[in-house]
């Protein structure tokens, strides 16, 4: 009679289990990926793009481009990032790491040449993160519903507010009086970032049975281990275009 009752409760365990499991997925899909149809057409959209243009010419970069130039040049942009990271600290209250950032862009840029050397790391200065979603979630903002951008990439509709502040407010270039220069910088930027992901590419393309999914758990699990500060944390796929390196 015991074993009887126990073969029934096991076997209802393991039917609300299994109905469990795609109910799980459906809710998360609702409150976590509501834009799924319309990120998944993005996805595909910004997949294509890349695989056209930026990828090849990634590609190119990265064949004619002697290493130390390469990194010469991602230090250069890294600097720039600076601004908005030291602005970012201001926001958050964070005055002591703001000094800090400070005094890593004026070492970089003087002693370093314009950013073109990090010398700043090698003073006990070490590069941070810091953009306006990190602010927003610092005074409460929730992290809201994943989105997929066009051109820029993966998203939170809290992080979204990254590209008009981080991106375009807080953009040194954006006070060039060059277009040709200022836009010449932002393209040189997008190549440079995107050749530095192009070892994540080819991983996300042997690894992934469904690389949106792959790309947005890797995305938020990233953003949320920024977030909560576990730098040591986040896995070493960030195909978000929109890094505080870039433009």
């Amino acid at each position: 009679m015991f074993h009887s009752r126990f073969r029934i409760l096991l076997s209802a365990g393991l039917l609300a289990l299994l109905c469990g499991i795609p109910m799980a997925q459906a809710e998360f899909e609702e409150t976590q990926d509501r834009f799924e149809r319309f990120n998944r057409a993005m996805f595909t959209f910004n997949d294509r793009l890349d695989r056209a243009v930026l990828e090849p010419l990634a590609r190119g970069y990265e064949t004619i481009t002697p290493q130390p130039v390469n990194n010469a040049v991602s230090n250069f942009f890294s600097n720039l990032a600076q601004v908005h990271v030291i602005a970012n600290d201001l926001l958050q209250l964070e005055f002591e790491q703001a000094l800090r950032s400070t005094t890593r862009l004026v070492y970089n840029t003087t002693f370093g040449i314009g950013g073109l050397f990090d010398v700043a790391t090698h003073m006990e200065l070490p590069k941070t993160r810091q953009d306006f979603g990190q602010t927003l979630a610092r005074w409460g903002v929730g992290e809201g519903h994943y989105l997929v951008l066009p051109v820029f990439g993966p998203s939170t509709t809290r992080d979204v507010w990254r590209v008009p502040v981080d991106s375009w407010l807080l953009d040194p270039a954006r006070h060039i009086d060059s277009s040709t220069l200022r836009w010449g910088l932002r393209g040189l930027n997008a190549i440079d970032t995107r050749a530095g992901l192009l070892q994540a590419g080819r991983l996300l393309d042997e690894a992934a049975l469904d690389p949106y999914s792959f790309q947005r758990e890797a995305f938020l699990q990233r953003r949320r281990a920024l977030i909560l500060g576990e730098d040591a944390m986040q896995p070493h796929f960030d195909f978000d275009f929109d890094d505080d390196d870039d433009w």
